[in-house]
């Protein structure tokens, strides 16, 4: 995105010199060079990053009775092997919930622990499959994972979310994910009634030097990527797109059997 804008910007520039329109031709060559480096060298990266990912704690104040805590797909990879593993921004977020799971049982609390995301990576295994197995891995017993694989983005991690949480009658909702995309992930929620605290799973930050960074740049990809995702929502809104509002409600708890 951040790539795409600059040679956009570049090319219009080139098409106005072209034209011998010779002040908005440079006009455009200095907006271009301007959005790499200050993107690229970190400033405006910086910015963008820290609106998204302020407020957000790496853990969780107090339980309720009923916990649910739901961790964020955030894709899968196939290895050199052959096998299918959480990509590089799915382990933080994995490891937080499973450090949040121990947090919650210990408090002897009812604790479940929700993996949201179906097979968006096309790769025949539902992201909520392959993180349950590193969960296992880190103590998290299959009895107390609730596995959601049919979303395919964020706003359907929060309407497939809905139903699980009301048959579970959860009390408290922790939502888990990368600090960069829970402002995004909260007002999904917030649209089918899911209201909870959001807790991150990874934390990234710019990193400030005399020529174009293309970590810089991939994060300020990111940032773009979320500050659009919050736009769509709300247009989709005004237009009537997306799945009606649904109200907040206290779920009523299942009697076990």
């Amino acid at each position: 995105m951040t790539l795409l804008l600059f040679l956009l910007l570049v090319v219009i520039g080139i098409v106005l010199l072209a034209r011998r329109r010779l002040r908005g031709g440079l006009a455009f060559a200095i907006i271009a060079l301007a959005w790499l480096f200050f993107a690229g060298c970190g400033p405006l990266t910086a910015m963008l990053l820290g609106h998204l990912q302020a407020g957000f704690a790496p853990d969780v104040a107090q339980w309720g009775k009923r916990n649910a805590i739901i961790l964020l797909g955030a894709g899968t990879v196939r290895s050199g092997a052959g096998a299918i593993e959480p990509s590089l921004f799915a382990n933080g977020r994995i490891l937080r919930a499973a450090e949040l799971y121990r947090s919650c049982k210990a408090t002897g609390a009812d604790c479940k622990l929700e993996v949201s995301g179906g097979d968006a990576m096309k790769l025949q295994q539902a992201e909520a499959d392959v993180y349950a197995v590193t969960l296992d891995r880190l103590g998290v017993p299959r009895a107390d994972l609730i596995l959601e694989a049919r979303s395919m983005n964020t706003f359907q991690n929060a309407q497939f979310s809905k139903p699980l949480l009301v048959a579970y009658g959860a009390d408290k909702v922790v939502l888990v994910s990368s600090a960069a995309h829970l402002k995004r992930a909260l007002l999904y929620f917030a649209h089918f009634g899911i209201r909870g605290d959001a807790v991150r799973g990874d934390y990234v930050t710019a990193r400030y030097d005399w020529l174009p960074d293309s970590g810089n740049l991939a994060y300020a990809d990111l940032a773009i990527h979320e500050y659009i995702g919050v736009l769509r929502y709300h247009v989709y809104n005004a237009m009537g797109w997306n799945a009606p509002r649904v109200p907040e409600e206290k779920p009523t708890a299942q009697t076990p059997t």
